[in-house]
């Protein structure tokens, strides 16, 4: 059985792919943090401290496309690459669940 092929993810320049490589890691972590999804305080911890870095990766891609002259984030082509590289789940993590149905007290 072959794995599954995906879509090809869109033309990026080099600091285009960082930025939404960067971008992803700072969801990754936001979603290991988001208190509503439960899990211990050390890997809470730990996803807070890896933030910091990713927050500065982040800030250090989006730096490198504004001196190269990238003064427009292309929406669509990013939201396309980020759909690609399974970005909605990714951002799901950091959403607060549906609330759980419980029957009204009387």
């Amino acid at each position: 059985m072959e794995p599954p092929e995906f879509p090809p993810l869109p033309a990026l320049t080099r600091a285009e792919g960082e930025f939404v490589d960067c971008y992803l890691a700072v969801l990754d972590q936001m979603g290991r943090i988001n208190p509503a999804h439960g899990g211990d305080t050390y890997s809470a911890l730990r996803a807070a401290q890896a933030l910091a870095s990713g927050a500065a990766a982040l800030r250090d891609a989006l730096a490198l496309m504004h001196e190269r002259g990238e003064s427009r984030l292309h929406a669509a082509t990013l939201a396309r690459a980020l759909r690609v590289l399974d970005g909605e789940r990714r951002a799901g993590r950091v959403a607060m669940p549906p609330p759980v149905n419980r029957p009204p007290v009387n």
